[in-house]
C-alpha cells in the first residue's frame, strides 16, 4: 500500500490544484495553456509563471523529503525528444488542449470534447507503446 501512497497523494494535490485555480482565477489548469500564457500573456504571466513554478519546486521538494530517486536521464537522442515534444505541440494544438486539461479539468466538467480527447491521446499512446514495445 505505500508505494501507492505518492500516487494518491499526488493526484489529491492535482485535484486541489485545479479546483482552487478554478474557484480563485476562473481558470482551467492546463499546462500547455499555462505555460503559453505565461510567455505571452502579459499581466496574466505572474500567475502562470508562479503555478509552473510551484510544479518545478513541488517536483524537488518531495524528491528532497522522502528521499526518492530522481530519474535517470533518458537514453533517448536529444533530436528525438525534440521531435517528440513537437509533435506533441502541434497535438495539444490540434485537440485544443492538454492532457491536464481535458483529463482532469475537462471531465470534471463533464466536457463531451475533453471525453472524446481524452479517448483519443490515451488510445493514441497504448497503440504507440503497443507498436514500440512489440512490433518494432
Amino acid at each position: 500500500m505505500s508505494m501507492f501512497l505518492p500516487a494518491l497523494l499526488g493526484g489529491l494535490l492535482i485535484g486541489v490544484a485545479a479546483v482552487g485555480l478554478l474557484l480563485l482565477l476562473g481558470r482551467i489548469a492546463g499546462i500547455s495553456g499555462i505555460v503559453w500564457g505565461a510567455f505571452t500573456g502579459g499581466a496574466e504571466a505572474k500567475w502562470r509563471w508562479l503555478f509552473v513554478a510551484g510544479l518545478l519546486v513541488g517536483a524537488a521538494g518531495y524528491h528532497l523529503l522522502s528521499g526518492a530517486p530522481y530519474p535517470e536521464p533518458s537514453a533517448l537522442p536529444l533530436w528525438q525528444a525534440l521531435l517528440a515534444g513537437f509533435v506533441v505541440g502541434v497535438g495539444v494544438k490540434l485537440g485544443s488542449g492538454c492532457t491536464s486539461g481535458h483529463g482532469v479539468c475537462g471531465l470534471a466538467r463533464l466536457s463531451l470534447r475533453s471525453l472524446v480527447a481524452t479517448l483519443t491521446f490515451m488510445a493514441a499512446g497504448i497503440a504507440t507503446v503497443f507498436v514500440l514495445r512489440h512490433l518494432l
